[in-house]
């Protein structure tokens, strides 16, 4: 992959530890570099903010996209499983006139990532039986609804203060990938007059790895479906004011939504989200990794962040 040019900052929030000795190259815009973000919810982690193309000349504002797995989106060098190419989607859009110049805030995760990226209402709707087994695969109780605090409470504040953003909820918006899609859901359900949008690849609806066959598979299923149903059929925020992009491969670990994806996708429909606002895909033949959400990257990034 060819990159034009080290365009890197190396920054510290007020609120941060010290900044990374070394930032990354991108194909346009700017990275800013912040290391052992603090909280007071959450143990530190860092933060990469990329600003795109201009920024330093102009003077507009932008709109704000926060995404998960922070690591995994601009550069090779860090990302253990592939990056995102962020950076070079964005730059070609923009160019193009398909979507407005966002800021990008990548917040890494950290060894809690299954904790923090999976919903605490959700665990707390399973069946006893099902929630018991499942808490000991993920290392202990949600610790999402803290993830949610740091990022509305604490990250934007601070990012709104410091760069030139559109603060609104229409102009702020937030997406991930597997469980990374489940924390963008939920960000916008918990904190829906802060994001306006999210988006959901390959969202890991089933909640475990493991494979299970035969009666525990369909008990599985109906237990964790019937869950997600209810609790996304009262936590949904107004589909008038919001949006909500969703998709799925059907290769290796995205195999096993369609089953998932379907039944909610239904449950959506029914309370009020039209095609306007509610967008809901399948790519043949894509698999569950980084390479893929790359390959479709404009995708959710177009509907995200239409043109004006």
């Amino acid at each position: 992959m060819i990159r034009r040019g080290l365009i890197a900052t190396i920054a510290a929030l007020p609120f941060a530890g010290s900044a990374l000795a070394q930032a990354g190259s991108v194909a346009g815009g700017r990275l800013v570099e912040y290391e052992a973000v603090t909280s007071a919810y959450l143990g530190p982690r860092n933060v990469t903010v990329w600003l795109p193309p201009g920024y330093d000349t102009g003077s507009d504002r932008h709109p704000v996209l926060y995404m998960h797995d922070g690591q995994n989106l601009f550069d090779p060098a860090r990302a253990n499983f592939g990056e995102w190419g962020v950076d070079e989607h964005l730059v070609r859009l923009i160019e193009t006139g398909q979507v407005r110049a966002p800021i990008v805030v990548g917040v890494w995760n950290t060894p809690l990532r299954l904790r923090e990226y999976v919903p605490a209402d959700l665990i707390a709707a399973l069946p006893t039986e099902v929630r018991d087994t499942l808490l000991p695969m993920f290392g202990g109780a949600p610790l999402s609804d803290a993830y949610l605090r740091f990022l509305a409470e604490e990250l934007k504040p601070r990012f709104d203060a410091e760069y030139r953003t559109l603060p609104g909820r229409d102009d702020t918006s937030t997406m991930g990938s597997s469980m990374g899609g489940l924390i963008s859901l939920y960000a916008m359900m918990k904190h829906p007059d802060v994001f306006g949008a999210a988006g959901c690849l390959s969202t890991h609806w089933p909640l475990r790895l493991e494979r299970l066959e035969g009666d525990a598979l369909n008990t599985w299923r109906e237990a964790v479906v019937q869950a997600w149903s209810d609790v996304i059929r009262r936590g949904l925020p107004d589909p008038a004011t919001h949006r909500l992009y969703m998709d799925r491969g059907d290769e290796t670990l995205d195999q096993f939504y369609a089953f998932f994806q379907s039944k909610i996708d239904t449950v959506i429909r029914d309370v009020g989200w039209g095609p306007d606002r509610f967008r809901t895909l399948v790519f043949p033949t894509a698999e569950h990794n980084e390479r893929s959400w790359n390959s479709r990257l404009d995708v959710p990034l177009t509907f995200l962040l239409p043109a004006a």
